[in-house]
């Protein structure tokens, strides 16, 4: 049955390869020409050429080829996975609060119960005392588990193993709290104090202690944020990722040069830009919704903490860094003439990504963010990670939130000349990878 299995498994994957392999082969056997004009036959049935004309055509074509990828179903479905995992798991191997089995041999006095009760509930447990018959019994039940502690004629605790200073077991918890109990119990009898006497000395209060300033506000953190940090990081990492590969693509098919004698440069970038864009925004709101309806469904506590402000931060943010990165990375990719040189571009441009993540991340523990932190939420490589990590501090007002956002959108427009600037005269170059030097302006001639 076993081998029969084996081949049915192989047979279906010989089956898919061959399959995937036919179709990749049909579409790169159609012309870009006929992409183009089929765009055009449902230019009347789309909106987006409706509202920007041949951008939009270039923009649905993008969208059809994303949305139709596998790279896009298979990394959707991923992410979908992962985060669905990430409440769902938590709340199903959530520990229920059982009550600490406590085991007692010999007498044991009311006045030791109740204050072994009230021990117990001072670390926030429940106990339950079972009566054993005898001390061998008790240890069986301790090696078998049935029990967490024994106490002995309130005057000895036994546990299974022996507690460490690090220790923070319930048995260990147990042995502190009661062992603590039982010695002061045990200290009032051998002062000879009279019940009245020691209840007055196990009653006192402390004394008051006046501060000289407020004490300062401790922010817990929210797993929300943290998981926002990463998605922002990771989403904006594959769509520029997705801007790089696909103009790297057209440039090394020579599809750009048929595609051109269409349109002009700026609207082939605009339109890339557009679609792709459109692409993300549709799945940073499809894992969202998700993610928020299933935490609300399961109960989890996964996003308590996470207020409106934070996601409205974080998604904000995810399309002004897209919109930001999309025309350093399409730039980039005119100026590649094979598939093996983008490697050698991603890494360096995603080190303002990856300095802003870093940071945001290992400052979402701390009780307030950092000056480095702060100084990042300001510049434009950098603030669609370090901005939403401050809102999350609750460390920014308005108007620091929108001088950010304006620092981003007018560097925005200046990259885009310039990408586009790039893009117009580095498309077309083919034979060798574009150097910088030469998509400098020509200086005149000295005469």
């Amino acid at each position: 049955m076993r081998p029969f299995i084996i081949l049915a498994a192989v047979v279906v994957f010989v089956a898919i390869r061959l399959t995937l392999r036919i179709r990749s082969k049909r579409r790169k056997a159609a012309p870009a020409v006929a992409s183009v004009s089929s765009a055009k036959r449902v230019k009347e049935r789309s909106w987006l050429p409706t509202v920007f004309g041949d951008v939009g055509l270039v923009a649905q074509r993008e969208v059809r080829e994303r949305f139709r990828g596998r790279v896009f179903q298979v990394g959707t479905g991923i992410m979908l996975l992962v985060v669905v995992a990430a409440i769902v798991i938590p709340v199903l191997t959530k520990s229920k609060s059982q009550p600490d089995q406590v085991g007692v041999v010999g007498a044991l006095p009311d006045q030791v119960r109740a204050a072994l009760i009230s021990s117990d509930a001072s670390i926030g447990d429940t106990m339950t005392v079972i009566l054993e018959e005898n001390l061998a019994t008790a240890e069986a039940d301790l090696r078998s588990g049935r029990l967490d502690i024994v106490v002995v004629n309130a005057q000895q605790l036994v546990v299974k193993n022996a507690i460490s200073a690090s220790d923070s077991s319930t048995a260990a918890q147990l042995a502190r709290v009661f062992g603590q109990t039982l010695g002061t119990i045990a200290a009032f009898k051998a002062a000879e104090l009279s019940s009245a006497q020691a209840n007055a000395l196990s009653q006192a209060k402390p004394l008051p202690v006046t501060s000289l300033e407020p004490a300062p506000h401790r922010r817990k953190t929210s797993p929300g944020s943290i998981i926002s940090i990463i998605l922002v990081f990771v989403m904006l990492s594959q769509y520029s990722t997705w801007i790089l590969t696909g103009v790297a693509e057209e440039k090394s098919s020579r599809v750009v040069e048929v595609l051109l004698g269409a349109l002009r440069p700026a609207q082939l970038l605009a339109g890339k830009v557009l679609g792709i864009g459109l692409v993300a925004l549709t799945q940073a709101t499809l894992i969202v919704g998700v993610a928020l309806g299933v935490s609300g469904a399961v109960g989890s506590d996964l996003l308590h903490g996470s207020g409106p402000e934070t996601v409205l931060a974080a998604l904000a943010w995810l399309a002004l860094g897209y919109t930001f990165y999309c025309w350093v990375y399409a730039a980039a990719g005119s100026t590649v003439e094979r598939q093996e040189q983008i490697q050698s571009l991603a890494f360096p441009l995603s080190i303002p990504l990856i300095i802003g993540y870093v940071t945001a991340l290992a400052s979402s523990g701390a009780s307030k963010p950092g000056a480095f932190l702060e100084v990042l939420a300001y510049l434009p490589p950098t603030a669609p990670l370090a901005m939403p990590s401050l809102v999350n501090f609750g460390a920014v007002t308005w108007w620091q939130f929108a001088i950010s956002v304006a620092l981003t959108i007018a560097s925005t427009f200046a990259v885009a000349r310039v990408a586009t600037s790039i893009y117009r005269r580095a498309i077309l170059r083919t034979g060798r990878r574009v150097r910088f030097r030469e998509l400098l302006p020509a200086r005149p001639a000295r005469v």
